[in-house]
This record gives C-alpha cells, structure tokens and sequence, in this order.
C-alpha cells in the first residue's frame, strides 16, 4: 500500500515526535490531523500557565522530575527556576516525543500526568479539568516560548494578609498575581500552600485554613512558582485579660509600647520586674562577657536612687569598660568574620582579630565598619581585614558570606537553583557575586596547612562574574534590588554596593544588625535563626524591628546606643519566672530567657573566683580567655562548652545548650579542683573572716547577691561540720565546688 503523502508541517511533526513513541505502542497508528499551529495568535504563556501548573502539580518539586538526575530521563529545574531549560526539555528534548501538536490529547506530557499510559507519579490532574485544557490548548497553538508583550510577574499578595482565627475555625485564602503593567489574576489554585507549625493551623492543597486548639500565632506560606508570600495568623486565647492590666504596666521605651501590643493581642502578660541583684548580674554578663566585681556589686545594691539602673547600664557601656566591652564583642563576631589560620595563615588572622577589637573598643559605628571590611585591599600581612577577602576568594563565596552577615540572607541554596522557600533565584546569587568580581591578586595563595607569604588583594576595572546557565555577564544587583547598570567602569563596584547597604533608606541591613544585638541580650532574634530573614519565616513583632532598626540607623549605626535602649527598657528587666500566662512563651520575649554562659564567660569567671588565670597557648600567662585569637589554640574546657569547630567556616553558628559532658566536665575537671585546691589570696582572706561573713561573700561574688536564710544556714552547718581545730580550708572549696556547679552559677538568668 502506498504511503500518503503528508504536509510539510506534518512531516515534520512526525519526524520528531513518531506516532508509535507517542502512543507507546510498537505500531503507528495513523491519526486525524490538525493544523501545528491555529490561525489565530497563541493566547497561552509557557511561563504564566504552563509552568504554575506543572508547579503545582507537583512535576517541579525536589522529589520528582525536578531532583539532582531528573526522573526517568525527564528533569525540570526546581520551582520552575530555569523556564528556558524547562522548555527545551519538554518541547525539544528525545527529539521533541513529550508534545504532539497535530493531536494534543496523544502528547506524552498531557498521557502521562492524566495516567492514561503508566506513570510512577499515579494522576497529576483530570483529563476534564482546567489543567488539562490549558497544556493541551498550549500544545495546539504550536507550544509557544513567549508570547508577544508578554508580561513579567511583580508579585503575589494574599487575602487576608492577617487574621485573627478562633479555635478550629476554617477559612478559605485568596492569591492575586500582579504583572508588571499592574494587572492581576487570581492564582489561588495555581498556588502551593504550608504551615510554619500544624499544632497552630493547618491549610489543605487548596488554601483551606484550620486554626489549632492551642493560642497563639503561626505563619501561613503561599508559593506561586517563584513567588512566596506569608499570611500572619493569630489564634487568642480563651481568657482575655482586660486592657488596664496592660495600661498599668510601667514603659520606660517605645520598646516596651511595641511589646505590650504583641502580648495583649496574643493573650500574654510579662514577668515581673527582676530584682536588682540579678539585673546586675544579667545586664554585666550581657554588655561585657564577665561577672561584677565584688565592689560594683556593693556598690549597687547599696544605691538606694530611682534611677541607679539607668546609672549602672550608662556605667557599663562608659569608657571604663570599653575593653572588657570590646574583648567581648569580638568574640561574638571573630565567630562570624574570623577566618582558620591553617587556611589563610597565622599573622593574618592575629591582625584581622586586633582590627575588630579596636573597632569595638573606638565603638565604630556599623555603618563605618563594614564599608571599611567590605571594600579592604592591600597586603594579607599589614590591614587586618584583607583576611577576610583572602578566605573567601571567590565571587560567589563573598556573596554568600556577606548576604548572610549583613543581610540576613541565606543565599547559598540559590547558587545551584530557586531558593526552595523564598524569591531568591541564581539571577539574585550571581548578581550580587558581580559586586565582588573585580578583585585582583598576587603573591602566594591558600597554601594548607599554613600560609606563610603575604598576598596583595586590590580592585581593577574590568571583572566580570557570569550566569553558569546562561553564560550571561551579570549586572551587579542586590538580592530583590535593582540592578547597577550606570556603574562607572572605573569606580570598585564594592563601594557602591556599601553605599547601597548603609543608605538610610535601605531597611535591611539595620534590621538584620538590630536584630543580631537583640538575640545576644535576649538569646534569640526577633527573626530566628537571626541570619534568615524571608517571608516565610516572619519576625515575632515586626513593628518592634521596624522601630528598632529606624533609631538605630537614626542615631548613627551606634550599637552602643541601641544596646542602652534596650537594657533600659522593661522588656529586658523581666525576671525569668514565668506567671501562668507567660509559661509556654518561648517566642515573644514575655519574659526572660535562661540562657547558658558562652565558654569564654565562664572559664574566665572560675579562673578569677580561684585566683588561677587559665594556661592558653599563644597568649601571655595571665590572659583570659576572652582574649583568645583563633580557635586552634588548644582548650578542652572551651570545647566542651561550645566553641565553634576551628575547621568550620565563618560564620559560625556556637552549640548554647547544655550537655552532660560540660556537667561532668564541671564536676569531675582535674582543672577546676586545681584551681580550688591553688594558693588564692581571695580564699584565703575568706578562711581569715567569720563563716557568716565568708560566706555572704561567697554568695555575693558568685551570684551577686547575699545569700537567703535557708542557703546561709546550709552553708554555715557545712563549714562548722569539722573538727574544731581542723583545716576549714576543705570544706571551703567543697562550699565554692558545689556553687559552681550550680544552675544559677552557669546560666545567665
């Protein structure tokens, strides 16, 4: 039988896409022919309708054709984040046998997600519904890259974009799509929806709502394709207390306005104040990494004055202690900045280190700071922050490095493909390394295990960064910024992203400093962890970091101003015994948070409590700990209690929780019963006192205060229990072992 003679357009379509792969069978089957593509334009965009729908079918997710290999020959880009890959996959990938516009309904891609021939996902969508008709009109029209003028999404909003839910009440959202010309469309069954945490609210495959049946509030993420927006919801307990109860309380700062707010809509109340003796101990412990001394305590709680806390924190952040302040300080950020001396060498890292506690000791503002960090050059071995630049090498890694520093941004996830649960995309990622690319080098390199030689860092015109798709030569652009395009050529792109940065108007980078100050004097962020700031992880009172990051950047970037602010409100003046509407709060700050002393802290406290400074190599005998460089320099002890892992690289996150292996180290240390059992000119004063008075002593150095009737009673029976002219020195040290030991010596409370 002679063959018949076919169109041009339809033999084309047959020599891509064989009848017999379309119908899986091992025959061709000869069927009705339409035209490839329709008279009239095409109407459906691959991006706007095809893509959400794929999206949300589940196609492009992580456990399906969009994993590292794909499935079964067939891989799409994770959350649609690469549409131009995406399409030459299923238009022209195996010789284009995914689509068959001369008979949509025969497509593999329209058979296989309806399940009509076998697919390992089982049915993605009806072959009645609207999914179905949108693909298979999209196939017909001849399966078209872009349409003419086709518009750009701008973003998604919900409806409601906050509500307050009663317990297991359901309510339906709504998500509208703006396009670039303004324009909308409702994508509310085109969107992908979870909860932040089920045990508040639930929400079902199509919006549906649930609150819980426990109080408080939770966060709803909506995804439209590369788009993400949260919902706040909030779910008010079954007791309201009356809002006098909330006027009455006192309000030393717009700090404690914001607070009260978020605890009247949520159903809680604050602690009480704390006492005296433990604001001492909390705010010095807090501001500058070491106990009061016995002569500031009895200085204080003697200080019979309204405003003597006011006075103590105006002490703490004066000139007097601007070295313990800044010792401190750069501790925390050696954790973040601070590179591995095997990595970059020994002298670079020791005057990268001397940088930073000379910045905190001048209290440089931040904005000053990081311009200065961010646009260093010159030799590894003479400017301090060179080594920085010297460790993270390469575009990409400073992005990364500084997104999340000073932006709160966790821009990793993005460099290979869509972040998975925000906007940033791996446009964002190599736009921002584009700042960074202009970088140049000489003299020796990384060179494990030490580098030895200096190495000359400077900026030269002429860098370029590309997309690793595209091979596009990137623009240098901010996350979720504009892109840089009237940059002069000779100017260090580095400056002008600082510039960008510490613009007053620019909110975030203040909030995400703010917010890094709040969680060292509260134990966590308003935004936690405090380096993610996205949708769909909302701050626990966005006003309150509103606020904080406008006075911190009115007042010049000063932490010194904004950590008084916060020491001087209530909020922090709380005591850490939670009240019976407070006792499940671990989130908004309506009460205090036990928190364990950083290992630095505590050592420091038991080498001056003993007498016995600790032996650390590479620093003078008497050295405390706070004054430590890098974290190779040998210490079980500070191991043991948290020090970031000295291999790791900046920025460090520290393990605060406690452990059975520091409380064994604690009780059975040869260390510590070393420095008990020392000669000590402070202990052996105490043995020269009455027991009564040593031991109100005891109690006043350790905790900072004196110590209640019941612990006094205890102490003196225990210090009298020997023989009448036996050495009291033993039961001394037992006396001071078990206080160390103690909860209330080893948390800051």
């Amino acid at each position: 039988m002679p063959r018949p003679s076919l169109s041009p357009a339809t033999a084309s379509i047959f020599g891509r896409t064989p009848a017999c792969l379309v119908a899986g069978l091992a025959f061709v089957v000869l069927l009705p022919l339409a035209p490839a593509v329709r008279a009239e334009a095409a109407s459906i965009s691959f991006e706007n309708d095809v893509l959400p729908i794929l999206t949300r079918a589940g196609c492009m997710a992580g456990s399906c054709h969009a994993k590292s290999e794909g499935q079964n020959g067939f891989a799409l880009s994770i959350f649609s984040y690469d549409p131009d890959a995406d399409y030459r996959e299923i238009v022209h990938d195996a010789r284009g046998r995914r689509i068959f516009p001369a008979a949509p309904d025969h497509s593999l891609l329209l058979l296989k997600a309806t399940n009509q021939i076998p697919h390992e996902g089982d049915k993605r969508f009806e072959k009645d519904s609207e999914f179905y008709q949108v693909i298979r009109q999209w196939i017909a029209e001849g399966a078209p890259r872009r349409l003419e003028n086709e518009l750009e999404p701008a973003g998604i909003t919900i409806d409601p974009p906050e509500a307050v839910f009663q317990k297991g009440e359901s309510r339906s959202l709504k998500v509208v799509l703006t396009f670039s010309d303004g324009s909308t469309r409702d994508v509310t069954h085109l969107s992908e929806y979870s909860s932040n945490d089920n045990a508040f609210a639930q929400v079902d495959h199509d919006g549906k709502v649930t609150a819980g049946k426990v109080p408080g509030e939770n966060s709803i993420v909506v995804r439209y394709v590369d788009q993400i927006a949260a919902m706040r919801l909030v779910i008010p307990p079954d007791t309201v207390l009356p809002s006098e109860r909330y006027a009455d309380l006192p309000r030393n700062n717009r700090i404690d306005e914001l607070a009260y707010a978020r605890f009247e809509e949520l159903g809680l109340f604050p602690s009480d104040p704390c006492r005296d003796d433990e604001f001492l101990r909390r705010a010095t412990l807090d501001v500058l990494g070491r106990l009061p001394s016995l002569e500031e305590t009895r200085a204080f709680l003697a200080d019979e004055s309204p405003d003597r806390r006011a006075k103590l924190v105006d002490r703490l952040l004066g000139p007097e202690n601007r070295f313990d302040y800044a010792d401190f300080w750069a501790v925390k950020w050696g954790d973040l900045l601070r590179p591995n001396t095997q990595r970059v060498g020994v002298k670079p890292v020791y005057l990268f280190d001397q940088w930073i506690r000379e910045k905190f000791r001048d209290n440089t503002p931040w904005d000053a700071f990081v311009a200065e960090l961010l646009t260093a050059s010159g030799s590894s071995h003479e400017y301090g922050p060179v080594a920085m630049i010297r460790d993270k090498r390469e575009p990409d890694e400073m992005s990364e490095f500084v997104s999340q520093l000073f932006l709160g941004v966790r821009l990793n996830c993005a460099k290979c493909h869509h972040h998975p649960s925000e906007r940033w995309s791996q446009d964002d990622y190599y736009s921002m390394a584009a700042f960074f690319g202009s970088m140049k080098r000489k003299g020796q390199g990384i060179s494990a295990p030490i580098s030895g030689e200096p190495e000359f860092w400077w900026f030269e015109p002429g860098g370029t960064v590309k997309h690793p798709v595209s091979e596009a030569v990137m623009v240098p652009r901010p996350p979720g910024g504009e892109p840089f395009d009237s940059i002069d050529p000779a100017a260090d792109p580095r400056r002008v992203f600082v510039d960008w940065l510490v613009a007053k108007d620019n909110p975030h980078f203040s909030q995400a400093m703010v917010n890094r100050i709040w969680a060292e004097m509260f134990g966590k962020g308003l935004v936690d962890p405090v380096d993610d700031f996205r949708e769909s992880n909302p701050p626990a009172n966005a006003p309150l970091l509103e606020w904080l990051a406008e006075d911190f950047v009115a007042n010049g970037f000063d932490q010194k101003h904004t950590l008084r602010t916060i020491l001087n409100s209530r909020l922090y003046q709380q005591s850490s015994e939670p009240n019976e509407y407070n006792v499940g709060d671990n989130r908004n700050f309506s009460r205090s948070y036990r928190r364990r002393l950083p290992g630095e802290v505590l050592l420091d406290s038991i080498s001056e409590i003993t007498g016995q400074p600790e032996i650390l190599r590479g620093l003078p005998a008497d050295s405390r700990a706070m004054r430590q460089w890098n974290h190779l320099l040998p210490s079980d002890f500070l191991d043991a209690f948290g020090r970031p892992d000295s291999s790791a690289a900046p920025p460090c996150e520290r393990e605060t929780g406690g452990s059975v292996v520091q409380a064994l180290h604690l009780m059975n240390s040869d260390s510590l019963q070393k420095k008990l059992s020392a000669k000590s000119p402070w202990i052996d004063a105490l043995l020269a006192q009455p027991a009564p008075k040593a031991v109100e002593e005891v109690y006043l150095r350790l905790f900072s205060r004196p110590p209640q009737k019941a612990e006094k009673a205890t102490a003196l029976a225990h210090l009298e229990s020997g023989e009448e002219d036996a050495d009291r020195r033993p039961l001394l040290e037992d006396l001071l072992w078990s206080l160390l030991n103690s909860a209330e010596f080893v948390l800051n409370h």
